[in-house]
């Protein structure tokens, strides 16, 4: 299996703030505490476990083509309102279900100007 650097790909700050998410909803979205998220921020502790890192891998990739794609407002907007692409639920919801796939082919559908 592929291991994941998290020093130098994933960013949990850039990922957060992407996301305009509180360290309380990452850590809710990712299942880990606030307080987790915090030290990974503050670089005192890095997440080690590979199925973390590859959820976090999947969050960078929605933060990097929904920027492509949207201005932040329009992301945010995109991530957290209910669709009937996503059988109701929001982006977000999504995620914290650990569906990340269709959010990201959303993304690339809106980005190939194909839209869903």
């Amino acid at each position: 299996m592929m291991s994941i650097s998290v020093g130098t790909r994933l960013d949990p700050i850039a990922i957060r703030q992407g996301l305009a998410l509180s360290q309380e909803r990452l850590g809710a979205l990712l299942r880990v505490s606030p307080k987790t998220v915090s030290r990974w921020e503050r670089a005192e502790r890095r997440p080690t476990d590979e199925a973390l890192l590859r959820k976090m891998a999947k969050l960078q990739e929605i933060v990097d083509l929904g920027s492509r794609v949207y201005q932040p407002d329009g992301l945010r907007e995109f991530l957290s309102t209910p669709l009937p692409l996503f059988g109701g639920r929001s982006g977000l919801d999504l995620i914290g279900l650990g569906e990340f796939e269709p959010v990201i082919a959303a993304l690339a559908a809106d980005f190939e100007g194909t839209g869903f």
